[in-house]
Formats: structure tokens, sequence, C-alpha cells
């Protein structure tokens, strides 16, 4: 099966977001489940387009996942900082995984870095159970960064994002 990556489309916006949150969903990802507030935000692909660059990975005419790309500065940007790029919202349909879908994904995010002026190092935020999206990180050349783990939820001890870096791109 060829994989293609390309930027979203509008009349897509809606399948990337059920397959963003579904993948959470079902990953177990979100502590409130179908109440969780963040829901919102990972159905809001409109959203995310319009400050930042959707990927999407497809075959056979199929949206299988997707990824947002966010250049320094960006209004998407959690943890980047001058130079520096962010993976985020990295989410493969659970019918499409192991197949190389999410790592074609972070390559074109990468290619998109290399390709950015001044950009000399992804960054990402990840959950410690995202094992399957470690796996590829570590893969592709990422490293733990731990002083830059944070947590987007103070009001929720123990809660904490952990972050991944690559220098060089």
């Amino acid at each position: 099966m060829d994989i293609a990556i390309r930027p979203v489309e509008p009349g897509e916006y809606g399948t990337l977001g059920e397959i963003t949150a579904q993948a959470y969903l079902q990953d177990g990802l979100l502590d409130f489940g179908e109440s969780d507030a963040y829901l919102d935000e990972l159905r809001d692909v409109a959203k995310r387009a319009a400050a930042a660059e959707v990927l999407v990975a497809v075959a056979d005419g199929k949206v299988l996942g997707g990824v947002t790309f966010v250049r320094a500065g960006g209004p998407m940007a959690d943890i980047s900082g001058p130079g520096e790029a962010e993976i985020r919202m990295l989410a493969v349909a659970h019918a499409a995984r192991g197949r190389g879908a999410g790592e074609a994904l972070v390559r074109a995010c990468l290619d998109r870095a290399r390709a950015t002026d001044g950009c000399v190092r992804v960054v990402l935020s990840t959950q410690s159970s995202m094992h399957a999206a470690h796996r590829i990180y570590e893969r592709l050349g990422f490293t733990r960064a731990p002083e830059r783990d944070w947590n987007p939820l103070p009001h929720i001890d123990g809660f904490s994002l952990l972050a991944y870096e690559l220098t060089p791109i």
C-alpha cells in the first residue's frame, strides 16, 4: 500500500478530527473520556489548519491519520522556542496502524523543518503511555529532553507530558 502525505483538505477536517479524537479515546489518553475538554481541540482540525500546517496520510483515497506541524513562534506551539519546529497531535486510525503512516507523517514534518530557514531542532510532547509513538520518535533519532517535560493541566497533580527533541535536524 502506497501512503501519500499531503496537506489536509477542508473536506477532510471532520474525518481527521474524528480519527484524532478516537485515537486518543481508544488509547485511554483522555482523563475524562468523552467529557474531556481536550476532545473538542482534537476534533477541531479547521482551527489547527488556520494556525499551523496539518498533514494527512492517505492510501487508496482514504485518510489514515494526521499530524500538526508548527513552525517556531506559531500560535499552536506548546514547548518550541526560537529556531525550533514542533510536532503535535500525531494520530493514526486504529485500523491503519502498523502500516507506516505514523512514521511517514513524522518524516514529512522533519522534511518541512529542514526546509525552514533558521530551524535547528524539532520538539514534541507525548504522554508516557504512548509507547508506539515513542518507538517512532526514537527510531528517527529523537531523544528525551526531560528538562522540557511539562504539565498542561496544573490543576491535576502528577500529570506530565514527556518532551522529545531532534537536534540537528
